[in-house]
């Protein structure tokens, strides 16, 4: 398959490639005589939207975010169609973003900040994407499957399906404006950032960017430094406090904030748990599900059905600009 793909970009893209590994399913580390690069590979998304999706990556890159530039094939395309196992898939090249995966105890509060400075250019460059270029192919939020808790959710775990009915209500109640929602990235864990020895940090996997509040990309790296970051040394309530202080304040820097978006915080963090909760149900077998998932979906089971809070945060905490 590997040797089939090498074969292939070479055939469409302006590069030399040696070699091609699978890193996943659908995305593949390209060595090339020009440097290193990645080739996504998938049907996840359909043609317009990976179009979309990638002129607005592009557009963020040649305004100076850290984002992974596409590489154009010789074709002149962005996005490109070939035949693997003989199905089409489409394709996308891009240039290997500098920097490395966090060992987690690096997560501190300095980079935390920066990473929510970053977080602000985004949003406030997704503003100026947006006036110039309206989207019609990237979804609304609640227009993704992902976010159907109730088609996968079992009808028995009916304390569960209840949380998860009202907090998409009160999300889908939310007032809208241009200030608060718009294009995002929409999957900004920890793992989805790049940090380079000078804590410049490059954003990448944009793959599940929606439309949303924007609060919604604070919402997910917080959860995701909670849930896989903190390893000890402290006490995990002020950590998770601490980093939502840290990548507020980052934000600040760059775009508003206001006190009803610091206020909906923690709807934003339960519908993430709820999203992740639903996941499990929607791609796991639940016939064949091992130890450690079963032991993942109780503690989920707990955390919701109990109403525990994920985060524990005053809005009093941060002092907004």
């Amino acid at each position: 398959m590997e040797q089939t793909i090498l074969e292939l970009l070479n055939e469409i893209y302006p590069v030399e490639l040696i070699k091609v590994e699978s890193v996943t399913d659908e995305m593949y580390r390209c060595t090339a005589k020009q440097g290193e690069y990645f080739a996504r590979i998938t049907n996840y998304k359909s043609y317009d939207e990976q179009l979309e999706e990638v002129n607005y990556t592009n557009f963020l890159y040649q305004e100076g975010l850290g984002v992974s530039p596409t590489i154009s094939s010789l074709n002149g395309n962005i996005v490109e169609k070939i035949t693997l196992n003989h199905h089409e898939v489409l394709t996308v090249l891009y240039k290997a973003a500098p920097g490395i995966h966090l060992p987690r105890k690096q997560w501190n509060a300095n980079v935390l900040k920066e990473l929510g400075r970053q977080i602000g250019r985004l949003h406030r460059f997704s503003k100026e994407y947006e006036k110039l270029h309206p989207t019609k192919f990237i979804n609304d939020w609640h227009e993704n499957e992902e976010y159907a808790f109730l088609k996968y959710i079992p009808e028995e775990e009916t304390v569960i399906r209840t949380v998860a009915e009202e907090v998409l209500s009160q999300v889908k109640d939310m007032p809208k404006s241009v200030s608060n929602y718009g294009l995002l990235h929409g999957d900004l864990w920890l793992e989805n950032i790049l940090v380079d020895q000078d804590l410049q940090l490059t954003i990448v996997d944009f793959q599940d960017c929606e439309k949303n509040f924007y609060i919604f990309d604070l919402a997910v790296p917080i959860y995701s430094a909670i849930e896989y970051s903190f390893v000890g040394g402290g006490n995990i309530v002020e950590y998770g406090r601490g980093i939502t202080r840290a990548i507020i304040e980052g934000y600040q820097k760059e775009n508003e904030f206001s006190k009803e978006m610091l206020e909906s915080l923690p709807l934003f963090i339960k519908l993430k748990e709820i999203f992740e909760y639903s996941l499990m149900h929607m791609y796991w077998n639940k016939d064949k599900l091992s130890e450690e998932q079963i032991r993942i979906m109780n503690h989920f089971r707990m955390r919701i059905e109990h109403n525990h809070s994920f985060l524990l945060f005053n809005s009093n905490d941060v002092v907004l600009n």
